[in-house]
């Protein structure tokens, strides 16, 4: 019998595929032809694959790229422009009259080359986003190499993207119509929230949605002074009115969701709803947090997202996993709550499903794209290794990342970017952050 040809073959010391779950197995390795993962199976059993290029990695663990969830890539431009402020002071006094001035393509082409370059390089290999210019967006994304769902996104005051929420939809639409058949890039609606869009602008892009079966991709419950606005001015809590126009339904995807009563937890799971928590972000902002072990318990799929850099202020989902087992303990008063391996499959397998890609990604399981990252445990910081995916949330460093995949294509490849010039996007960085800091000081 002659050995299967195959692209790639990664052996690793630990391979945790995330689906079965708990799955942990040393010594294996992970066959890729045409950007598919074809076999998942010990080291020895290997040589019945002949590979284009092989790599046997002694110190590593292999493991599905992280799904950011929820962010604005764009806004990487905007790190640490306004630090230690109220959310709504950060937005109304810094971040909007910046995105007012500079917000345009150039703006939003300089800032996602920024994000995908640190993505990479953190292991990220899908995010979804919700910004201006979506198809400026796409265009870098497809350079650089990720997946990406993008949000066409929908909100009632003007900007340099969109008049007016006809505007909006209408571009959103186009870009959808444009992406179709697309192998890593797709879309969602992304109102921006319940406080900035009308009943009407919601109804409107619900029936689209409705039609299209796309996923609802929205900011929810974030602080409590967003829920009482809801509250004084819909007579509702916010929720209470997404159900009411139709839009508490398994392709709602909730970001944040840090103020929920049960009767809230109890709906959203009976809807089949999603939710993007973004602990570091809403520690930040001290906007609260999210309920996720009780959410967990009721069985709604919970998902991680880094928020843009501009509240986070990195895009590293190591860091992420990290800050929501340990957050996710606290408030559930339960050093046995938000466990390890729940924290992974929150960054994995958990943010497919949110996105309506789970037959194609967040796990090594045989058909899906290989969306891959290997990280080199081979440290003193991560040293000794008792329980692999322990070491990793709790203990490794997004340094520590030395290679990964998106869709088979090595895109990052012993730290180094290989679809991205690092030394151009740190170029334009540099010269936005000489504009957004004289208007700052202004």
């Amino acid at each position: 019998m002659h050995p299967m040809e195959v692209d790639l073959l990664v052996q690793a010391r630990w391979i945790v595929p995330v689906e079965p779950a708990g799955t942990v197995l040393d010594h294996h390795a992970v066959a890729v032809r045409d950007g598919r993962i074809v076999a998942v199976c010990p080291a020895a059993e290997a040589v019945q694959f002949t590979a284009q290029t092989h790599l046997t990695l002694d110190h590593h663990l292999l493991c599905p790229g992280f799904i950011n969830a929820h962010g604005h890539a764009a806004m990487s431009l905007m790190r640490g422009l306004a630090d230690d402020l109220p959310l709504m002071d950060w937005l109304e006094h810094h971040i909007w009259p910046a995105e007012q001035q500079f917000v345009s393509r150039e703006f939003v082409r300089d800032g996602t080359a920024l994000a995908c370059a640190e993505m990479l390089r953190a292991g990220t290999t899908c995010f979804s986003d919700m910004y201006f210019f979506p198809d400026e967006t796409a265009e870098v994304v497809d350079h650089a190499h990720l997946r990406a769902v993008l949000g066409m996104i929908l909100i009632d005051f003007p900007s340099a993207w969109a008049s007016d929420p006809d505007d909006y939809l209408h571009k959103g639409l186009a870009l959808h119509d444009h992406l179709k058949g697309h192998a890593l890039l797709s879309t969602a609606f992304a109102p921006h929230a319940p406080y900035s869009v009308s009943d009407d602008s919601f109804s409107r892009m619900a029936v689209y949605a409705a039609e299209l079966d796309l996923p609802v991709h929205m900011h929810v419950h974030e602080t409590r002074d967003e829920v009482n606005q809801g509250v004084a001015e819909h007579g509702k809590r916010p929720l209470a009115r997404l159900d009411e126009l139709g839009l508490l339904n398994p392709n709602l995807i909730a970001v944040h969701m840090t103020q929920l009563e049960d009767e809230e937890i109890a709906a959203v799971a009976e809807a089949g709803a999603s939710v993007v928590h973004c602990p570091r972000s809403n520690m930040k902002l001290a906007s609260g947090a999210c309920p996720v072990q009780r959410l967990l318990d009721a069985g709604v799929n919970v998902a991680l997202g880094t928020d843009g850099a501009a509240s986070n202020n990195t895009l590293d989902m190591l860091a992420e996993m990290r800050a929501a087992a340990l957050l996710g303990k606290l408030v559930a008063d339960d050093a046995a709550a938000v466990s390890a391996e729940q924290a992974l499959s929150m960054a994995t397998l958990n943010g497919a499903r949110a996105l309506g890609l789970a037959e194609e990604t967040g796990s090594l399981v045989v058909g899906k794209w290989a969306d891959m990252q290997a990280i080199d445990f081979e440290r003193p910081e991560t040293r000794p290794v008792y329980h692999p995916v322990s070491q990793l949330v709790y203990a490794a460093d997004r340094a520590q990342i030395s290679d990964v995949w998106v869709a088979g294509r090595h895109v990052l490849r012993d730290r180094a970017l290989t679809t991205l010039d690092e030394s151009m996007v740190m170029e334009r960085a540099r010269a936005w952050h000489d504009k957004l800091a004289q208007h700052d000081q202004n």
